[in-house]
């Protein structure tokens, strides 16, 4: 019993001073920015950009869509700004924002496509049109590019940001057993084109 409780690692977070410094730092311009201060507003986007960013990247596979979703999670974000109570951090706040936002962009974008293009052919969506090439190596980020949209999201949002199929479920509007399948089929084609 002594061994196995040495050898599991600490759990607990020790708070470091900068931590409340930032958290702090972090209050005072959401309430200035909350005031209409758009200066304020401005350093919380340099802030948080970066970490917004990397998620609509993660869900749309596209650098140019994922900068146009950034900047949609931040006008979003300026307009429901009066709603945000402060008890977590802003970037907490932002992240489901930011997961909406790409959701709601990729099944506008179905939509549209399925308006424009019908087809009944699935047979390219079972696969990545065009494998990663040699440069590629183990880059997840290209390769998750490759993944077809729906199987993409429930990728980026269980196994990369950690929610259940539950809450996956919700926000996709898909039912938990479609989660599950759709993440065995990102994992496949991922170790397809991971291998190759």
């Amino acid at each position: 019993m002594e061994l196995s409780d040495r050898s599991q690692p600490a759990r607990t977070r020790v708070p470091l001073p900068m931590d409340e410094a930032r958290r702090a730092r972090e209050r005072e311009l959401v309430r200035a920015a909350q005031d209409g201060d758009l200066v304020a507003f401005e350093q919380l986007y340099r802030d948080n950009v970066r970490r917004v960013f990397a998620l609509c990247f993660r869900l749309a596979g596209s650098p140019d869509l994922a900068e146009e979703l950034t900047q949609d999670v931040f006008v979003r974000a300026w307009q429901k700004l009066p709603t945000f109570r402060g008890e977590s951090a802003l970037s907490t706040w932002l992240h489901p924002l930011a997961v909406n936002v790409a959701l709601s962009e990729r099944r506008s974008r179905r939509r549209r496509l399925a308006r424009v293009t019908p087809t009944d052919d699935l047979a390219p969506f079972e696969k990545p049109v065009k494998g990663p090439g040699p440069e590629a190596g183990l880059d997840l980020d290209k390769a998750l590019t490759l993944l077809p949209d729906g199987a993409r999201a429930i990728f980026v949002l269980h196994d990369v940001e950690g929610y259940k199929h539950e809450e996956i479920a919700e926000m996709t509007g898909v039912a938990p057993g479609t989660s599950k399948a759709q993440l065995h089929r990102a994992r496949r084609l991922l170790r397809e084109a991971l291998a190759s």
